[in-house]
Order: C-alpha cells, then structure tokens, then sequence
C-alpha cells in the first residue's frame, strides 16, 4: 500500500503507531479514536494513502462505506446508543485535521453535550439549486 511519511494514519496502519483495532482486512482498517467524542467512538480509514475523496477511486470508498455500514451496526448492538453521528470530512475548511481519508463513528446519547454540525434550516433560491444541479451533472461524464 502506498504510504505517506508524515502521515498517523499511514503509521498506524503499518503498525509502527499502536491502535485499538477493531477490525482490519487488506484494504482497510477500523480502530477506536484516543480523543473520542463519546464512548465508542470509532475510525475506519482505507490502508491506501488518500488525503481526501477527490483523490480515491470510488470503488474504494464504495468499499469503505459499505465496512462503515457494518461497522455501525456492530457498534449499535454493543453499545445501544441513541443514535450514531458518521462523517467523512474534506480540507481544512470542513475541519479536516488528518490528511487521510478517514470515517468517524461516533455513538450518540440524549443529553450527551456532543455539538457536531447544528444548523438553521433556511430555504435557499430554488432557480440557484436548480443551475447549480446542472453544472454538476454537466460534470458527471459518461
């Protein structure tokens, strides 16, 4: 697997960084967070160096979603929290600290104090949604 020097993830995946591993095959690795946002919480990052997304193939964060998938449920049946916040941050202005693509599990509990992403609904310009809708399918290909 391709590794980047200065990255933890990479040094955790190559064991050079000890982990509480939670689950590992040859494409990806599951293992709890040190500084977890609640009891539980977990990361689940490729074994391939990628910083974020735009620099994956998409057969490879199919792979990733569908282990998170699994991996939430096994986390629900242990834990039984109320719910279950799963992100996946992009660049340094979406408060990505970790440049390695990574998927944070976290278990949520009523009254638990975690603030993650609480925002207003407020209705946007529909013919603005509506171009923008189009630029991105323009953007899709084949």
């Amino acid at each position: 697997m391709a590794a980047k020097d200065d990255c933890i993830f990479c040094k955790i995946v190559a064991g050079e960084i000890p982990c509480f591993k939670v689950y590992e095959d040859d494409r990806a690795l599951a293992f709890m967070d040190i500084s977890p946002l609640s009891k539980g919480h977990l990361l689940v990052v490729p074994k391939k160096h990628c910083a974020n997304i735009l620099e994956m193939d998409p057969d490879l964060y199919g792979y990733l979603c569908s282990l998170v998938a699994k991996l939430a449920r096994a986390v629900n049946a242990a834990l039984a929290p109320d719910g279950m916040n799963v992100q996946q941050l992009n660049g340094k202005a979406a408060n990505q600290v970790v440049m390695h693509v990574h998927v944070h599990l976290v278990p949520r509990w009523h009254g638990d104090g975690i603030t993650i992403s609480e925002w207003e609904l407020v209705p946007g310009n529909m013919d603005e949604i509506s171009a923008i809708a189009e630029q991105i399918k323009g953007k899709l290909g084949g």
